[in-house]
This record gives structure tokens, sequence and C-alpha cells, in this order.
């Protein structure tokens, strides 16, 4: 008899030591919580940063050579990345191809705010840069600016390793119209402004988990 009460003591004792800690543990996460959140809330930092959808879909700024980004379902792999520089100024060009014919490049920018476009390169175009507006398959685009820019290129880009370069870009609404010139005369290609939500990125070497 003495020894069942020992052990239901020892039982008991055991038991109330579990839901001790149990309850230190759950009081500390939720502080933890609670302070993360606070940092998160009151910390000082610009309420429309892309830092929440780039750990979510991906930092498009990152893209390099073999890395994969899907866009509206259709998986393009990375060749070739230009890093180009003005005046401190700085945004990539990202040549892409999906191995089953088709090709693209993808820019990415901060002014201020980050802008992705899907651009697709035009042949046969007959306009050039230039005038304040240009009218193209029914769409009339409005200068938005003008530059030469320096650039550093790496994977298959189709240009040099490192170089100078001019640009003229148009826009309309989310539609965009650049030309550019890297020693050959005007290129034109015609671009869409991307949602985050409408791409996702695969990094070739993603860092490990913590």
């Amino acid at each position: 008899m003495k020894i069942a009460i020992i052990l239901i003591v020892a039982l008991l004792a055991i038991i109330a030591v579990f839901v001790i800690f149990n309850f230190l543990g759950n009081r500390k996460l939720r502080l933890a919580e609670e302070e993360a959140l606070r940092n998160r809330t009151y910390r000082p930092g610009d309420p429309f940063s892309s830092a929440d959808d780039d750990a979510v879909h991906g930092n498009p700024r990152d893209l390099k050579p073999s890395d994969l980004i899907e866009i509206r379902g259709e998986t393009f792999a990375v060749r070739g990345t230009m890093r180009l520089t003005q005046d401190g100024y700085v945004w990539t060009e990202n040549f892409i191809d999906t191995g089953t014919g088709r090709k693209a490049w993808i820019s990415v920018e901060d002014d201020p705010d980050l802008e992705v476009v899907l651009w697709q390169e035009l042949s046969g175009v007959v306009v050039t840069p230039g005038p304040p507006t240009i009218d193209l398959d029914g769409r009339r685009y409005a200068f938005d600016e003008a530059g030469n820019a320096r650039f550093t290129s790496a994977g298959t880009t189709g240009v040099s390793g490192t170089g100078n370069m001019a640009y003229q870009d148009y826009q309309a609404g989310n539609d965009r119209l650049s030309f550019e010139d890297y020693g050959s005369g005007w290129e034109c290609a015609r671009g869409e402004v991307l949602s985050h939500a409408e791409y996702r990125i695969y990094p070739s070497n993603p860092a490990p988990e913590a």
C-alpha cells in the first residue's frame, strides 16, 4: 500500500513539473511573438517595402544565370544577366529562355519602388526614338527618360563583358517601350510591368534553411 502511495505521489509530482515547464515554455513563446510583432509594427521602415513579397516569391534583384523564374505558369531559365549603372543608380536586365523556343528579358529596378518588367524584343520596327510620343500597334507611348549607362555582363547576353550603352524609354500605363544601343544601332523591345503575384523565383543555390 505504501509503495502504491509513493508511486502515485511521484507520478503527480512528474505531472506537476511537466505542466509547469509547459506553461513557462508557452509563456516564453507568447512573449517572443508579442515582441516580434511590436518590433515589426513600430520599428522605423518603409510601409510599402517589398520585403515580405520577396520572401514569398523570391527577390528579383538577386537573379543570376542558372536561376529559374516562373512567370504566369511558364518556367524560364536565366541564361545571362547584365548589371547597368548610371551616376550611382543600378538596375539589371536578365535574358531568360524556356528552352522550347520562347526567349524574353526581365528588367529589375528600384525607381524608387521595385519595378519588374517582362520584355519581348521587336523586329522590323520602323519607328525610332526621339519624339515626345511614339505610336506603335495602336498604342501611344509617351517619352519617359533617356541616358547612357555602363554595363557588365555575365552568362549569355549577346553583348561583350563590359561596355557602354544608350537608352530611351517610353511608357503607356503599365506598358513599356524601350530603345537600346550597345554600339550597333537601336534595338527595340516592348514590355509589361509584372506584379509580385505573377512570378516566382527558384535560385540555383538557395540559402540553407536556418
